[in-house]
């Protein structure tokens, strides 16, 4: 079961999360597409899911809002990371349950303590 599930498909966060993952022993999965984050999640059952919001493509802001539709998976933190300028994103997100949005510096900075299986 995975500690954290990451719907992103920006190489660069990937690995930046991945190696940040590997130096914590935090379990981590990755999934790359949005039509299969919902499923993934509920077969993974996470701690916390991260979004790349910026991928407009993974349809984060709709994932979430089933999320929190369904008993399941509602309890279960989400986290997204976005362009500090993308207000509207921002705010869509906030709106569609994303329960901490971080611009991607500020995500960057705090990714070790985000993940830490201790948390």
């Amino acid at each position: 079961m995975a500690n954290v599930v990451c719907v992103v498909d920006d190489l660069f966060f990937s690995i930046k999360i991945k190696t940040a993952a590997q130096h914590l022993g935090a379990d981590v999965y990755f999934e790359r597409s949005g039509d299969q984050a919902l499923d993934t999640i509920r077969a993974k059952r996470p701690r916390l899911v991260i979004f790349d919001l910026d991928a407009a493509k993974l349809r984060a802001t709709d994932i979430v809002a089933a999320m929190r539709a369904d008993p399941d998976l509602g309890s279960i933190e989400t986290l997204g990371f976005v362009s500090h300028v993308h207000a509207d994103t921002i705010a869509a997100a906030r709106a569609a349950g994303v329960g901490q949005v971080l611009a991607r510096s500020a995500f960057t900075t705090k990714l070790a303590s985000i993940l830490d299986p201790r948390t």
